[in-house]
């Protein structure tokens, strides 16, 4: 069987892991990474700097496109999780650890806020933590008031442009003013309705991608959550913390009992990129069998570009098939022959699963 080569990952997806002290994020981390580096304990602020760490994106297809191609190497997707201390009420004003984990959560692409949905007498509730929605409520109020504070700035910053005739600096207070009303409101910055170029590159929190894992306990699991946020996933972090410590094939055998098809992670990760419209398209040779990850929507140079930038400048054609049809071909040269291999140019789209190789000039 083709190996994984764990020392050459592509990292595309940047996950804050979030939530009040003591839900479960630093389990579910360790479960993450399948080993113990960021600590868990019975006490708020165990974590105290923020743990990250690199997973490969589990996909089934990549090992059936070494065997066709007859590599040992396999280079898969991966995603980034950052584990963050946990945020108590008052943060934005410098509670707890305060503001400094803020921080670190505007630097990553999505945000998972795991949920405390179990009950444990042996685990202790933060000062701050009373149900499920409540919780919920309390992070993204802290979240709303950094945001607040962001935007405040950058209208007094923006009302200077507008006094100096900047270009453009008139429609920008507008939008900014808009969003301090609605999140005046409550209303978290990706809720509120304001154009795509507006949004572009806009310092908030709270306009990130959201998903709410709730972390229930293990006789949950297969209940519905019956709370109003969406998109989540349910897992229980403690058998997700078992898992991480069987080999493939007890992973399956557990899963099975468990009445479940796939981990919490795969739950999470193909969650994620389903949140943020991210695909995976594969290269696979002699050499090796790699995954690489691009927006819906990509066009062919520009995911040529996710391999070199060479290739996008020089990009000509894009030889294309899918996963699967090659597979079922025997490999490139029976599929060509079989004419299943498409030239495709500049404006075609590529689509999750499409394997290729790259035409071009350097």
């Amino acid at each position: 069987m083709p190996q994984f080569n764990p020392g050459i990952i592509l990292l595309m997806l940047k996950v804050g892991i979030v939530g009040l002290p003591n839900v479960g994020k630093s389990t579910l981390f360790n479960a993450l990474l399948k080993k113990q580096v960021a600590e868990s304990a019975n006490y708020p602020f165990t974590t105290i700097e923020p743990n990250i760490g690199v997973v490969e994106v589990p996909d089934e297809r990549l090992a059936k496109l070494a065997e066709v191609v007859k590599t040992e190497k396999i280079v898969p997707a991966a995603v980034e999780f950052v584990d963050i201390a946990g945020l108590v009420k008052g943060a934005a004003e410098g509670e707890g650890l305060g503001n400094k984990f803020l921080s670190h959560i505007r630097e990553v692409d999505a945000i998972a806020h795991v949920v405390r949905a179990f009950e444990d007498v042996n685990v202790l509730r933060s000062e701050s933590s009373t149900d499920a929605k409540s919780d919920v409520e309390i992070i993204n109020t802290e979240l709303i008031l950094a945001d607040l504070e962001t935007i405040t700035k950058l209208i007094e910053g923006t009302e200077k442009d507008v006094k100096a005739k900047e270009k453009g600096a008139e429609k920008k207070l507008s939008t900014y003013q808009k969003i301090k009303d609605s999140l005046e409101k409550g209303v978290l910055a990706k809720d509120i309705k304001i154009e795509p170029e507006d949004s572009k590159n806009l310092p908030l929190i709270t306009i990130k991608p959201t998903i709410y894992v709730f972390n229930v306990a293990e006789a949950d699991l297969k209940k519905p959550v019956n709370l109003d946020f969406e998109p989540n996933v349910v897992i229980s972090a403690k058998i997700e913390a078992e898992l991480a410590e069987l080999n493939e094939a007890e992973q399956k055998d557990y899963l099975q009992e468990l009445g479940l098809t796939e981990s919490g992670l795969e739950r999470l990760i193909r969650e994620s990129y389903k949140l943020l419209g991210l695909i995976n398209f594969f290269t696979a040779g002699e050499k090796e069998v790699r995954a690489w990850t691009v927006k819906t929507g990509t066009k062919a140079p520009q995911a040529a570009g996710e391999i070199h930038t060479d290739f996008e400048r020089g990009f000509i054609k894009a030889e294309v098939i899918n996963w699967e049809k090659l597979i079922s071909a025997g490999g490139w040269n029976a599929a060509r022959e079989k004419g299943l291999v498409r030239l495709e140019g500049k404006d075609y789209i590529f689509q999750d699963g499409d394997t290729t190789i790259f035409k071009f000039n350097i």
